[in-house]
């Protein structure tokens, strides 16, 4: 497969409030065209800055990035096949629809007719046919989002980048809008690059997802392999609940340094139960008494607090809500047991 944008040993320097701060530090990465992929951290780790050297708004103290092939490491953005899609859409509020969308071809001396027709083209696509008339304050956050995602296509880039483009949107219309942007990103077949902080967000749209700590990229891997196989504490806890066992405690069930044992993994077998546990145990590579110290009402799922009877790092458990299911009080004694395939070995730095 083709490399759409390759960065290598890529790093930004930069100085503030008299300080040298390394934004991003020697990133090396490869995406794919037609790839959905997404820059997953915190914020400061140093993916919106990755993403502004791609897009050409700041450029690389050292490194080499290339498009399609091309050398862009010191090309100003309008230089460069991508186009960027921001977080609050910064469209021309006293423009009418058609002329937002058609703006790019207008800065270019299209004609008229041209970018008009074009840009009711793209907004077919994006499901707004009815509004090319109206003005950006008559519109809803969700639909002047699609508004910027047709403006920001209508010079065909080869490469569109996306800084956070939903995170002014309600919970709701948010998750709308991932369904609607990955399927329109599989029917133009353009390479979409996706900065966010949302863990949820980046699991259920990328094909690949890049997590940055401290400006570097700590891990690279589909988020099926993320979520089950991180090789870092640091990307087990930030992508999804994570139990992490270090030291003696890892030791107990695995001859590593330190592990991770996601909570829905584990079975919890209150003392008070008339189920029969045997056949329940008898897989598990592990198990041990603790206590309920809280519980968290998920609406599918308690998420349990527990403290081990003999010690240690409280664990995190994800039992399933039955209908009126009340949650078990504070204090609550219950047996924990995981089988072998839960338990995943973590570098230890």
């Amino acid at each position: 497969m083709t490399s759409a944008v390759s960065l290598r040993d890529v790093s930004c320097v930069f100085r503030s409030a008299g300080k040298t701060v390394h934004a991003v530090a020697g990133i090396d990465l490869q995406v794919q065209a037609g790839e959905f992929f997404t820059l997953l951290g915190p914020s400061g780790s140093g993916k919106t800055t990755c993403l502004r050297m791609i897009g050409g708004f700041t450029l690389p103290t050292k490194g080499l990035i290339s498009i399609h092939g091309q050398d862009v490491s010191q090309l100003p953005p309008y230089a460069r096949p991508v186009n960027t899609v921001f977080q609050d859409y910064a469209l021309f509020p006293h423009m009418s629809i058609l002329d937002n969308v058609a703006y790019g071809l207008m800065v270019r001396g299209v004609d008229l007719s041209t970018r008009e027709k074009k840009a009711q083209q793209l907004l077919d696509t994006v499901q707004l046919s009815e509004v090319g008339q109206r003005k950006p304050g008559q519109l809803s956050g969700g639909q002047r989002q699609r508004v910027a995602l047709a403006r920001a296509l209508i010079n065909a880039p080869r490469v569109l980048l996306l800084d956070e483009p939903l995170g002014a949107l309600d919970l709701k219309l948010r998750e709308q809008m991932q369904t609607e942007l990955k399927s329109l990103q599989r029917q133009l077949g353009i390479t979409f690059i996706f900065v966010t902080h949302d863990q949820h967000e980046a699991l259920s749209m990328s094909d690949r997802i890049g997590v940055f700590n401290q400006g570097r990229l700590e891990q690279v891997a589909t988020p099926s392999e993320l979520y089950a196989r991180p090789t870092t504490r640091f990307v087990a806890e930030f992508v999804g609940a994570a139990n992490v066992l270090q030291g003696e405690q890892a030791h107990r069930y695995a001859a590593v340094q330190a592990l991770m044992i996601r909570p829905e993994c584990i079975t919890l077998l209150w003392d008070s139960s008339e189920t029969s546990t045997s056949q329940t145990m008898i897989h598990s590579a592990a198990r041990l008494r603790a206590r309920v110290q809280e519980a968290h009402f998920f609406g599918a799922f308690w998420r349990m607090h527990m403290q081990p009877e003999h010690g240690g790092a409280h664990l995190l458990v994800d039992v399933p809500v039955q209908s009126g299911q009340a949650a078990p009080p504070p204090g609550a004694m219950a047996t924990l047991c995981w089988p072998n395939e839960a338990m995943h070995a973590l570098k230890v730095d």
